[in-house]
């Protein structure tokens, strides 16, 4: 049996199972109505009568709730707005059975109609524990359903010693203060003993928001909003200056794949020049540590995206050299965030909403993820080993991030929190893989490809991957000119790209 097959079994069953589950409900209503009626006491025609009455009402009500479309909302949607189809459905109920008596007033015909007392008390009853047992069953799912879920394992955060004597009494700057990662290391550092984080972003909203929040949260160390561009070499100067931060954590750039690869330039300039330069400026600041966020799509990369974050960590590490002032420079690579901004979670969340189709690139396409918070204390820890035995500079971690996820079980695991049914609720749609995309993302924790650090979950990349004729002056030279799109996906394949 087919994917598609499966679920409409699956969706028939449940609604079985609905059917059954109310038939015992309608049943424990209507015995209570005939019991509050006759103060517990046998009706006058006999309960042999009043069982088989109960047949004609069980009929009708469940011929209402189909008729009214009830037996397709999913249990886990049932709210307020659902709660006139499930009145509208017993009221019709009400009616039909009114009739029946109507037409019906013999006593000999008891156990064919019900009276009309018992028809408005069984619903109202019944009325009640049908809607009822569905809004439990809601608030049930939506308490079992977590996003974190999505990760198919058990979430791992842990905040360590190392990082809280790293950050204690320190100035960090964070560069995408706004963004997803970087409103997560902007809480983090806060917390854990940092003397006052700088966040630096150029998106006016984002950066309202992570303040606002912060200001709200209370935080013990003083959070600083800094609406700078990290392009802008004069502000950003200042902003060194001004602050003197003794660690940064870098985590703006561009990210999105399509995006980046419809403007290469762009991504060029910001990803890899910015970096390096951010690097310069930090070293001759008087920074101790800088910790630059890389990603999966960095290891033999195919897409200008991950182009543009090898190079950046090419040029980065490069600044570890004898005259490097006693700051340190390190990358942290992993995958994909459950729940960034622009990433497929709430893309599919969005589709869900609008019931769907969702779509996907390729049945077998699949990505490493973590939730945000498991990732950033991830990066601290990396940051906070930086400095120590023969890890000092020049090292690019990698995390261990599970087992990657396909993107499909992922969009079916989310129509199921969503309450719904994939492929009969909710369809799944194929769209074909995109520029710079690749099946696989390439995260190798092996004993063949890392070394092991003192943390279970952070390695030491042993080959990171090309670097052929990288030359610091010459990128920047390219880069502030104006190449044409193809002329700079050539200088980054030439350079770093995966052969």
């Amino acid at each position: 049996m087919g994917r598609h097959g499966a679920h409409w079994t699956l969706f028939i069953a449940t609604r079985l199972v609905g059917v059954a589950v109310d038939s015992v409900l309608m049943g424990a209503a209507y015995v209570a109505a005939v019991a509050l009626r006759f103060d517990f006491r046998e009706p006058q025609w006999g309960w042999r009568a009043t069982a088989l009455s109960f047949v004609t009402v069980w009929a009708v009500q469940l011929f209402a709730l189909i008729a009214t479309g009830c037996y397709k909302l999913p249990w886990r949607r049932t709210g307020a707005l659902e709660m006139p189809r499930y009145a509208g459905a017993f009221a019709l109920s009400a009616l039909a059975l009114t009739a029946l008596r109507w037409y019906m007033p013999e006593l000999t015909l008891a156990h064919v109609r019900p009276p009309y007392s018992i028809t408005l008390i069984s619903t109202v009853l019944a009325f009640c524990a049908v809607l009822g047992v569905r809004i439990v069953w809601r608030f049930y799912s939506q308490a079992r359903s977590n996003e974190k879920k999505l990760l198919r394992r058990r979430e791992k955060i842990a905040g360590g010693e190392d990082v809280l004597e790293m950050l204690r009494g320190k100035t960090v700057l964070v560069t995408g203060a706004g963004g997803s990662i970087g409103s997560e290391i902007v809480r983090q550092t806060a917390r854990s003993g940092a003397a006052r984080v700088v966040m630096v972003e150029r998106g006016e909203n984002a950066l309202y928001e992570i303040d606002r929040e912060m200001r709200a949260a209370g935080s013990n160390a003083p959070c600083v909003p800094e609406m700078v561009d990290i392009t802008d070499a004069d502000r950003m100067k200042r902003v060194l200056e001004r602050w003197k931060p003794q660690i940064v954590l870098h985590a703006a750039a561009y990210k999105h794949v399509p995006m980046v690869e419809s403007n290469p330039l762009d991504g060029l300039r910001n990803n890899a020049v910015a970096t390096r330069r951010l690097g310069e400026w930090s070293r001759d600041a008087g920074v101790e540590r800088f910790v630059m966020i890389s990603t999966d799509k960095a290891v033999n990369p195919i897409s200008v995206m991950g182009m543009t974050k090898r190079l950046a960590e090419v040029l980065l590490l490069e600044l570890n050299s004898p005259d490097a002032k006693g700051c340190v420079f390190s990358c942290v690579r992993f995958g994909n965030v459950l729940g960034s901004s622009g990433s497929v979670v709430p893309l599919f969340r969005e589709q869900i909403a609008r019931k769907g189709p969702l779509t996907v690139t390729h049945p077998e396409m699949k990505r490493y993820f973590m939730s945000v918070e498991e990732a950033v204390a991830l990066v601290l820890e990396a940051a906070a080993m930086g400095s120590r035995g023969s890890q000092k500079g020049g090292c690019i971690y990698t995390l261990d991030m599970g087992e990657p996820v396909r993107i499909v079980d992922l969009a079916e695991d989310m129509i199921r929190q969503a309450g719904y049914k994939p492929y009969v609720d909710i369809p799944i749609v194929f769209t074909g893989i995109r520029p710079g995309e690749k099946l696989f993302e390439e995260l190798n924790v092996s004993e063949k490809s890392v070394y092991r650090t003192g943390h279970a979950r952070i390695f030491v990349c042993r080959d990171p991957g090309r670097a052929e004729g990288v030359d610091a002056e010459e990128v920047a030279r390219f880069a502030s000119g104006c190449p044409g799109d193809d002329e700079v996906r050539a200088f980054l394949k030439a350079r770093v790209g995966a052969q």
